[in-house]
């Protein structure tokens, strides 16, 4: 049983090595791993280059390619592309914990077949440990890409991926499926992941903005107008 990781990635140049490196020399066993693929939407920095240096670094396959543009869409590519077992879902600025490899398999053999970890950010701002603390509870709320994500292909497939029609919240959407069917984890243990978007946006202001796209998906809202309002509120 082997892991495919998978990492989408638009100009991660400054972060892209760092957690390479980091996969590789957190795992209990490198023969767990199939490959790492890194789904490249179209940088114009050097992360490209940063890949294919550090690939000549390791045993371990690592590839870099490309797809359009779009998290879900460069999720999908990579997940079509894998030879694993096992596909596991990372963020460029998310670090797994030590022996994150063996923690997967052992939960896969036992029937779980899809899940994630806890995670906290590389912040000791109140709210963001508060939202770390949340990420313990086995709730489909609680739950969001920065945690990662695994899954075995075959589940994968059949629930058919990640939905493209999301532009964000794309997480979010297949892990509400994985619940609906009672295919879904929590391993007690943390991804790091950093909380640069919020250093950026502000803690309190991009909050207020997640909160209110969660509560406009609760109501309803389509993929497009979620997207809508990301653009206006959050990348702008």
């Amino acid at each position: 049983m082997k892991i495919s990781i998978i990492i989408p990635i638009l100009n991660e140049a400054a972060t892209i090595g760092q957690l390479l490196s980091h996969l590789i020399n957190n795992t209990k066993d490198n023969a767990n791993l199939q490959e790492i693929i890194v789904v490249d939407g179209g940088s114009i920095d050097t992360s490209i280059a940063v890949v294919e240096q550090v690939s000549k670094n390791y045993d371990v396959e690592i590839k870099c390619i490309s797809s359009k543009k779009g998290r879900a869409v460069q999720l999908n590519a990579g997940g079509k592309t894998a030879k694993g077992d096992i596909l596991y879902f990372l963020h460029a600025d998310s670090f797994p914990p030590l022996y994150f490899d063996q923690d997967v398999i052992e939960e896969v053999k036992k029937g779980n077949n899809a899940g994630c970890f806890r995670m906290k950010f590389d912040s000791n701002h109140i709210w963001l440990r508060f939202l770390g603390w949340l990420t313990q509870f086995e709730s489909k709320r609680c739950r969001g890409g920065d945690q990662s994500q695994f899954i075995t292909k075959q589940l994968f497939e059949e629930v058919n991926g990640y939905d493209e029609s999301y532009i964000v919240y794309e997480d979010n959407d297949l892990v509400d499926r994985l619940f609906a069917i009672n295919q879904f984890v929590i391993i007690p243990k943390y991804v790091i992941t950093s909380a640069r978007r919020y250093r950026e946006i502000g803690v309190w202001r991009l909050q207020y903005h997640f909160l209110n796209i969660h509560m406009r998906r609760w109501m309803g809202a389509s993929s497009e107008d979620l997207y809508r309002y990301y653009k206006e509120k959050v990348v702008n």
